[in-house]
């Protein structure tokens, strides 16, 4: 797939005028053409907020747009593009080649020399991989190009290194149901809009519209688009009816991700609901990722290690009821299988809680990399010849199960430098009280045969 890209030297009020009057859709002929017509992120563009006063003073530096669909990041790039004396590249592009990407930094480069500026506007930039990326790096270190860039994803992840430190990272927030309602009543005034039609809609469908949106001004300008189209036209006026509103809105996108930070977000927060003991927030953080669209068994293998992550020896029965889960998921699917994770999720909430497998095994892990060139006691190897028999493998061993209470106490099983470490601290919770007990009882009894 080739790059895709504009460049603009004429003015921006000019094409965006020409977009408006075009009969394209009403989000792009609704984009707003300055700061004041922005809906939302009065935190970043209110009066005397440090992005306005950027972009007011034509002082605009690389910079990125960190935010979830449809809340102005490509919006603020056009206004920046209607406010700058600078020529303004549009990149858009799934994947692009090094060479055309060069080819355009070349040019910027030339216009810098000439004391020209040029404003490159990366759309998706986390879909650009690191060679990409590295590509416009030189010439955003040497100011032969601002770079803005805008992203769904969490930039930390994927945006370089070396490129995020020369950016500043702006924070894009979702627009509140007031923010949605006034856009759209906006888009039934402007001549843009519908304002050159009679459209009737009630307020309560509109506000029913902004909460459909989901805090997206995109969908929520297309769903209205969508409404109006398909409202009652008797040559003079359209009259929205609530049956058409439920219609266009009866089916809601969930914001979720399968491969973003939505998707770690989410299944983060099932984990600590269910940690927390919280039924009701575990449930609904289920239901939220299973109606997504969510693999099944993505969660069922997430619920099977919070089984011995989170609860462990406080309840035995817990793995079981996590791989069962698993197996129910892998059996029937999707829809039929919501049920048997819901019960799986629930008993793990109300399970009692212990971490002390997890901090077992990183206590270990911890001296296991740092000790990994320890022998084996020679008394716990494996002696499958005669001439390890003759090294002393297995000498001394003891077998268990013939020894008095089935331990042999005197026998050391840990390398030398690690004698008399312990890893497992178990709690009291549920019946991990009898693991402890028995432990207590075993440690007590090495003691005394080392003594």
């Amino acid at each position: 797939m080739q790059l895709s890209f504009e460049e603009y030297d004429e003015p921006a009020e000019e094409r965006d005028e020409e977009t408006a009057t075009m009969g394209g859709p009403l989000a792009a002929r609704m984009r707003p053409r300055t700061l004041d017509e922005v809906a939302g992120q009065q935190h970043l563009i209110g009066p005397g907020k440090v992005l306005r006063r950027i972009i007011e003073a034509d002082q605009v530096q690389s910079m990125i747009f960190w935010g979830p669909p449809g809340v102005g990041k490509t919006t603020l790039a056009r206004v920046i593009a209607h406010q700058t004396k600078a020529t303004f590249v549009d990149f858009s592009a799934v994947t692009s080649g090094i060479k055309e990407i060069r080819e355009i930094m070349k040019r910027a480069d030339a216009k810098s020399r000439a004391g020209a500026r040029t404003i490159v506007f990366i759309d998706e930039i986390h879909r650009f991989n690191k060679a990409q990326q590295d590509a416009f790096l030189p010439f955003v270190e040497k100011g032969a190009i601002t770079l803005i860039g805008a992203t769904t994803e969490n930039p930390s992840f994927e945006v370089n290194g070396a490129l995020l430190s020369r950016c500043k990272v702006f924070v894009l927030k979702a627009l509140s149901e007031d923010e949605i309602a006034s856009l759209l009543r906006r888009a039934l005034d402007d001549p843009r809009g519908f304002g050159e039609q009679h459209v009737v809609l009630d307020n309560e469908l509109l506000l029913a519209i902004a909460r459909f949106s989901n805090g997206d001004a995109r969908t929520a300008l297309s769903t209205l688009e969508m409404v109006v189209l398909n409202g009652d036209d008797d040559g003079s006026t359209v009259t929205v009816t609530p049956e058409v509103v439920e219609q266009c809105t009866s089916q809601k996108s969930l914001l979720y991700d399968k491969m973003g930070e939505e998707h770690y977000n989410i299944i983060s927060a099932l984990h600590k609901s269910m940690r927390n003991s919280d039924p009701d927030a575990a449930v609904y953080w289920l239901a939220r990722m299973l109606e997504a669209g969510e693999d099944p068994l993505y969660i069922a293998r997430r619920i099977t290690r919070f089984a011995s992550e989170d609860v462990g020896l406080a309840d035995t029965n817990a793995l079981n009821v996590a791989v069962n889960a698993f197996h129910a998921c892998h059996f029937i699917g999707m829809p039929e299988c919501s049920v048997h994770l819901t019960e799986a999720v629930v008993y793990l909430s109300l399970a009692p809680k212990s971490n002390s497998m997890e901090v077992a095994y990183l206590r270990a892990k911890a001296d296991a990399l740092t000790t990994m060139a320890e022998p084996v006691p020679l008394v716990i190897r494996n002696a499958p010849t005669r001439l390890m028999k003759d090294l002393g493998y297995g000498s001394g061993y003891q077998y268990a199960h013939d020894m008095e209470g089935k331990v042999a106490a005197d026998m050391q099983c840990l390398p030398d430098s690690l004698v008399g470490t312990e890893y497992y601290t178990p709690t009291e919770e549920g019946r991990e009280g009898l693991f402890k007990a028995r432990l207590e009882q075993l440690r007590e009894l090495r003691k005394h045969a080392s003594e």
